[in-house]
């Protein structure tokens, strides 16, 4: 059987066998589609990401070469001119055709995911931590897609760590719990879920004081970094701990309490299928979406359009949930066609697409009221993420591409901006300034340990205080009013 490793030094092995995979650029086609879960990668995707600006003139040649040893490195029985079943032609490319079990990567995330009681939890994130051999990725970390993939498993790691220390509190392991938690605590500082675990293990174990103490500490490294006190939660921890309040002692039997999933977004089985129309003056860029919308699961193509006035028309007659919209179209452009769309009763979400990410009319889409803007060079997984957060109101906006844009037409005044945040408490400011930094809903809501339900209720609020109508206008407000400045993301 061959098994994939990405949760450190990339390898591959067949019966236990690790295989020669070749040169860095070969190993990282595999790395690619490991990556995708299944999903077709194009070809021309694969060589914009294997040489960001610069692919050689034989680069497709390269490509195909590349795949062709890697079968024959990942089956060596294989008859020839036999369909490959590993890494298999899916056009208008290539993807990896893997059970769960064989890839390290995929079997962490469902096991990180994992829901149950303390119990079922605690065994369940063990072995999930237990795969990570080093940082996920490594061998490609220059390249944007092997990134942001490592960090997506680098926070799902995060969260791991956290909810096994919660289903451990639960079992009454709070003394054995404190040195991975202080560790945990000093190397994640803004991590308040982190500080929460420690403390509280900490006070299980007989240490009011060192209890105290870390609480202290995180109030200060917080102010000191963002200029923020931390939560309500924490405060009301700190509080509690001084009055000995017996709700921090461990309750009889909370061996067999259920433990809640971690807080990242995707999609459960029940939900409706997404519609979506794509808007966009070139058919490569097109069929590129079709591709990645007919092959992931809960989407549907709901139409398509070449220019702005042919999107209008498409979206009228199709009443989609979703438009991806080229921001430059002949005929009509797409910041006239969106703010046309958004006017209409009952819109659709809209995310704007460019190529390049330094068009000035981004800044307009934003205070247009779209959804979010994406790069058409982003890799498919991060579109459909993109596609997904923005249906569900959680609109998904990459912070650094946020600030490049806005830092570059910061200060230009407005007579249409939104009005100053007077009024507003602490809290709906703190909700404010996550937005801006291009959390979600369910993000804030860890980052705050508050409910899911509390954090929409404070956009809600932020919304109608500033008499705007989408989330994604609050990032705007939040540079705008200066609570925000151009890299405060971190």
């Amino acid at each position: 059987m061959v098994t994939f490793s990405a949760l450190g030094p990339f390898q591959v092995c067949l019966d236990a066998i690790p295989l020669d995979l070749g040169g860095q650029r070969q190993m990282a086609v595999l790395a690619r589609l490991l990556v995708a879960r299944g999903r077709a990668v194009p070809v021309t995707t694969l060589i914009d990401e294997l040489w960001p600006g610069d692919p050689p003139a034989q680069a497709l040649s390269t490509i195909q070469g590349y795949v062709s040893r890697l079968r024959r490195a990942l089956e060596p029985d294989r008859a020839p001119r036999s369909e490959a079943a590993v890494l298999v032609s899916a056009p208008p490319g290539y993807a990896l055709r893997a059970a769960a079990d064989q890839v390290d990567c995929w079997r962490f995330e469902r096991l990180a995911r994992a829901d149950g009681t303390a119990a079922e939890i605690w065994d369940a994130t063990e072995s999930a931590l237990g795969l990570w051999r080093g940082p996920a990725l490594a061998e490609f970390a220059e390249l944007g897609w092997a990134s942001t993939e490592a960090g997506r498993l680098e926070e799902l790691r995060l969260v791991a760590v956290e909810r096994r220390a919660e289903a451990g509190l639960r079992l009454g392991q709070a003394a054995s719990l404190v040195p991975d938690l202080e560790a945990h605590a000093t190397a994640h500082p803004l991590r308040e879920e982190g500080w929460r675990l420690l403390a509280t293990s900490l006070y299980r174990s007989g240490r009011q004081g060192d209890a105290l103490g870390a609480l202290r500490r995180a109030r200060t490294i917080w102010r000191e970094e963002l200029g923020l006190d931390p939560s309500g939660v924490l405060q009301r921890l700190e509080a509690d701990m001084l009055s000995q309040a017996p709700h921090l002692d461990l309750p009889a039997g909370e061996d067999a309490v259920t433990v809640s999933r971690p807080q990242v977004a995707r999609r459960g089985p029940a939900e409706r299928t997404l519609r979506v129309v794509v808007a966009d003056d070139q058919a490569l860029v097109r069929t590129g979406l079709r591709v990645v919308i007919d092959t992931e699961e809960g989407l549907e193509l709901a139409g398509e359009a070449s220019d702005g006035e042919q999107a209008i028309v498409v979206v009228r007659d199709t009443r989609p949930d979703l438009v991806l919209l080229d921001i430059q179209m002949p005929r009509l452009d797409g910041l006239t066609a969106a703010r046309r769309i958004l006017a209409d009763q009952d819109p659709p979400k809209v995310i704007m697409m460019t190529t390049f990410g330094t068009d000035e009319n981004l800044y307009a889409a934003l205070r247009a009221g779209v959804s979010g803007f994406v790069l058409k060079t982003s890799a498919p997984e991060q579109l459909v993420a993109a596609m997904r957060a923005a249906a569900a109101g959680d609109a998904l906006i990459d912070p650094a591409l946020t600030t490049r844009i806005i830092s570059a037409f910061a200060g230009r005044p407005d007579p249409s901006a939104p009005p100053a945040l007077a009024g507003l408490a602490d809290s709906r400011l703190d909700v404010l300034r996550l937005i801006a930094r291009g959390l979600t809903n369910r993000q804030i809501a860890r980052t705050l340990a508050v409910p899911d339900d509390e954090v929409a209720e404070a956009v809600a609020g932020l919304l109608d205080h500033l008499g705007l109508f989408d989330r994604a206008q609050l990032v705007v407000a939040a540079y705008e009013t200066g609570l925000v400045t151009p890299g405060d993301n971190g």
